[in-house]
């Protein structure tokens, strides 16, 4: 299916069936799918398996204009009904955060979380980011073959946000376990079960860590958060634990599957890797490619209509939900000249690719991601130059779970040092 989807001309009809039911075969490779839709069906009807009709938008500019349209609302609380039906109760507890809300009260928790969450913040962590780097493949066997995303991929950025946020070291394991299962797992009524324990566990543990913050200061962004108010005031108790666990889980696990995407695309063009290691703004500007390329992150979170909406002569009704497939906007021909070649001398991408989204809802974790990015990448290739796959690029497995929050490897077999 796969190969069919890459070689041969899709119906809007088809493309819509394929992306509708999210199968295996379009989660490894959807972007023949994307660029279908892209031509014929650029603001699609979708009936997915968890029984809720969307609207996916994939073309770049639709794309880049529906991130900012205060018409689309990121307040899920206002199509309750559709939520319960995708995510469960579980979730609720977990998106009282800026996330998950419009103005004013975005605007305030986004204001509170900027005062604490600043870029010299982010910037101070560069050693540390750099040891942790150095550390996590000083234990990874060189000669024989290793699966670089449990290994190195993962725990490289989770150790950086739990260090950013306070995390106590001997508790990050657990704390990734549940947040594994959360991003692995996919949304619907099958998968229901195994999400509420593991959101349940993270509130419950967040909830305690928040506790022991205010008893005992240290510092870390989550003591920061605990103090922080503006002239609306302080964060609830419930933005707070929301704000924790939204910085936690998507702190790193979407960085972490952009490292493995980075990796695989990079050992596959090698002319492209030598391109990117030629200096620090070589390398800067490779990530920022990679980030159009193949973003972990492939459609936005869910939006609703707060009242009827006309994208490209299609009427989204009020109150339908509303996907924007930030893969498919960043691989838009109309925008980027040969969009499914990566070229890591691509001018000004980082001014237009939209792998952190567009306006007030604007990734607010940017600059960490291109810090342990930068770093990952710059360390690893040049401490093994000769690195290669284990596998052949195309056995190269990629999650294939319905839904799943993440575009990213199910594993990265390299061996490091093939001498």
């Amino acid at each position: 299916m796969t190969q069919a989807f890459a070689s041969e001309e899709m119906s809007s009809e088809e493309a819509a069936a394929a992306a509708s039911a999210c199968s295996r075969e379009f989660r490894a490779n959807p972007h023949p799918v994307y660029a279908a839709l892209r031509s014929q069906a650029p603001v699609c009807p979708l009936s997915p398996p968890h029984g809720v009709d969307t609207y996916l938008i994939t073309r770049y500019d639709d794309a880049r204009a529906a991130l900012a349209d205060p018409r689309l609302s990121k307040d899920m609380y206002g199509a309750i009904d559709a939520y319960h039906r995708i995510f469960g109760d579980s979730s609720i507890a977990l998106d009282d955060n800026m996330l998950f809300s419009d103005p004013p009260k975005h605007t305030r928790l986004r204001r509170i979380v900027g005062s604490t969450f600043t870029p010299k913040r982010v910037e101070s962590l560069r050693t540390q980011v750099q040891k942790i780097t150095d550390g996590l493949l000083d234990r990874c066997p060189a000669s024989e073959p290793v699966n670089l995303l449990p290994e190195f991929c993962f725990p490289l950025p989770l150790h950086v946000i739990c260090e950013l946020l306070g995390v106590p070291e001997n508790e990050r394991k657990q704390a990734q376990e549940w947040s594994a299962t959360v991003a692995q797992t996919g949304f619907g009524p099958e998968a229901r079960k195994a999400l509420e324990l593991a959101e349940g566990n993270l509130r419950d543990y967040l909830v305690d860590l928040i506790a022991r913050k205010r008893r005992e200061p240290d510092g870390a962004l989550l003591s920061a958060l605990v103090t922080a108010q503006d002239q609306d005031g302080a964060l609830t108790d419930g933005e707070l634990v929301s704000t924790a666990w939204v910085l936690l889980f998507a702190g790193h696990k979407s960085t972490a599957y952009q490292i493995g995407n980075a990796v695989y695309h990079l050992l596959c063009r090698p002319e492209q890797k030598r391109l990117a290691m030629r200096d620090a703004g070589a390398m800067a500007a490779a990530v920022e490619e990679v980030f159009r390329f193949e973003t972990s992150v492939e459609n936005s979170t869910f939006r609703y209509a707060k009242e009827d909406v006309e994208i490209r002569d299609t009427l989204i009704p009020k109150g339908a939900l509303v996907q924007i497939s930030l893969t498919s906007a960043n691989r838009d021909p109309e925008m980027f000249p040969d969009p499914d070649t990566m070229d890591v001398e691509r001018p000004n991408v980082q001014a237009t690719h939209l792998a952190f989204g567009l306006g007030p809802h604007y990734c607010i974790g940017a600059p960490l991601a291109r810090l342990e990015m930068q770093v990952a990448l710059t360390t690893l290739f040049q401490r093994y130059p000769g690195m290669t796959l284990a596998v052949e690029p195309e056995e190269a497995r990629w999650l294939t779970v319905p839904f799943p929050a993440f575009r990213g490897l199910a594993e990265l077999p390299v061996v490091l040092d093939p001498s």
